[in-house]
């Protein structure tokens, strides 16, 4: 059997030394995170806000945690004292909000924008028009607790490798357009294990990757 240390030493080798590995271990168990991280990783991706509440207070308390799933304004509160970067930043009612509690704990929050890039409507992120409103928008002074790190995009669900080429070169445009306007922003977090030679020719700098990590997932305990 292929041990968690040898599948992410092996997909680091496939990828830029300049390119982040993100593992994400949503539904993993809290054995198997702790075996990655004996194993040398330090962050970790989770999409769901009660589990990430239940694992972070029971492992390492080093662990860079990155929240990647929708999340609602209701739930912000809990995951911003632990939550290294939140990646899924969709809406300006979101923005508000993180600004609001992170300023209640004296916290300056780092984020990712989400662009939907994807043809399913299912899936989150600002549209190319609303991303430009808020940006427009954008005032730091406004937002002190808030810092806009970059880009996270999630292609659409297909075999049709020309069209998420297409889905990733959109999001590297819109990472560089956001660059003129925020010079801090650094990073482009899109790829997983399917796609992710595509995301990296497009200038992806987090890869995020799950089963082809960790296996098959388990329900966490």
């Amino acid at each position: 059997m292929i041990s968690f240390a040898e599948r992410y030493a092996f997909y680091k080798s496939q990828i830029p030394e300049t390119t982040q590995l993100l593992p994400v271990s949503k539904t993993q168990s809290e054995a198997v995170i702790l075996n990655a991280y004996h194993a040398g990783c330090k962050n970790f991706g989770e999409n769901y806000v009660q589990e990430l509440h239940q694992k972070q207070a029971r492992l390492p308390q080093d662990i860079c945690w990155h929240f990647i799933g929708h999340l609602q304004r209701n739930k912000v509160s809990r995951i911003l004292p632990y939550t290294y970067l939140i990646h899924s930043l969709d809406r300006i009612e979101l923005a508000v909000e993180i600004e609001k509690q992170a300023a209640k704990i004296n916290k300056i929050q780092s984020v990712l924008i989400q662009l939907h890039i994807a043809t399913e409507s299912s899936k989150f992120g600002f549209s190319d028009s609303e991303l430009l409103q808020f940006l427009n928008n954008y005032n730091p002074a406004v937002f002190p607790h808030l810092k806009i790190k970059g880009i996270m995009a999630m292609a659409s669900l297909t075999q049709n490798m020309e069209q998420i080429e297409r889905e990733f070169q959109h999001a590297q445009q819109t990472f560089h357009q956001l660059k003129l306007r925020i010079p801090e922003a650094e990073i482009l977090s899109m790829g997983m294990s399917s796609d992710f030679p595509l995301a990296i020719k497009h200038g992806s700098t987090l890869i995020r990757m799950g089963t082809a990590l960790f296996g098959s997932r388990t329900q966490s305990t």
